[in-house]
């Protein structure tokens, strides 16, 4: 009989999220495939985990699927690990898995610690529908490319982010989706600092700027999603031009020519003034 392909989740942080399951399974495998050997050699001599660590990393994971294959289709069990968290999820593994499936071997999921969705649960962001978009493009035009195409998302946007590129992507999260789009940087999961902030984008990035602390370790950024403005709602633009020409004119001109500036109905930017005049 072939041996089985177990994807096991490992702690984010604290060492104590690691389940009885996953232990077991760890000991019991005949080898681990590891992202990072060093790290993970750390995480299972503190459990006490004697299993052979193998590389299985993104630039080497194609060329070392068919010696797992080889192993698991000879009766061996295999446990794919990360550094931290679920495998595959912005992690190496995927080529795996899918080669094992496509062999006929059975793929086992371990679950457990997962910073995407520990982040979701307590931002307070709506959770019932979300996109997870992992890790951005690193380069500032790629970045706004991908983000243009998201600014109307209407369900919760969700990110990884590494602290070196925090205020760069913060600042084009603000320059697409705007100032005053609810966000949250949670940082830190499940460690001492661990730090949840959620402030509209433009002063979630004054406060991440104005502190240099919080610009470290990984963060997932969560974004609220787009809102369509309501039918008989006022742009603010449109807004700010009506407020600059009621200082300089009576409100029916102020409203009609606030119209054709800015091409929303007069009656709407009329009874905006009254209510601010009012």
């Amino acid at each position: 009989m072939p041996g089985m392909l177990y994807v096991v989740a490992t702690p984010i942080g604290n060492l104590d999220d690691i389940t009885a399951r996953a232990l077991r399974v760890l000991r019991e495998v005949a080898v681990i495939a590891a992202e990072d050997t060093r790290h993970s050699a750390r995480l299972l001599q503190h459990f006490g985990v004697t299993t052979p660590l193998v590389a299985c990393h993104e630039h080497n994971e194609r060329d070392q699927g068919g010696r797992f294959l080889a192993r698991l289709q000879g009766g061996e069990d295999i446990a794919l690990i990360s550094d931290a968290g679920t495998p595959l999820i912005s992690d190496p593994g995927f080529h795996l898995v899918r080669q094992a499936r496509a062999a006929g071997i059975r793929v086992v999921p371990v679950p457990g610690p997962c910073a995407l969705i520990a982040a979701l649960s307590a931002a307070g962001l709506p959770s019932d529908r979300f996109v997870f978009e992992g890790f951005l493009p690193a380069k500032t035009a790629g970045r706004l490319a991908r983000l243009e195409q998201l600014k109307e998302e209407p369900r919760t946007l969700i990110f990884y982010e590494a602290p070196h590129r925090l205020l760069d992507c913060l600042a084009d999260l603000e320059r697409i989706m705007g100032s005053d789009r609810l966000a949250v940087m949670a940082r830190e999961l499940t460690k001492a600092f661990e730090t949840f902030q959620g402030l509209p984008l433009g002063e979630l990035r004054a406060w991440v700027a104005a502190d240099g602390n919080q610009q470290r370790g990984e963060c997932v950024l969560l974004v609220a999603g787009w809102q369509a403005p309501a039918e008989n709602s006022v742009p603010a633009a449109a807004l700010r031009v009506l407020e600059l020409l009621l200082k300089e004119m009576p409100l029916k001109r102020a409203a009609a020519l606030a119209a054709e500036i800015t091409g929303v109905r007069k009656n709407l930017l009329y009874q905006a003034a009254l209510e601010r005049q009012g």
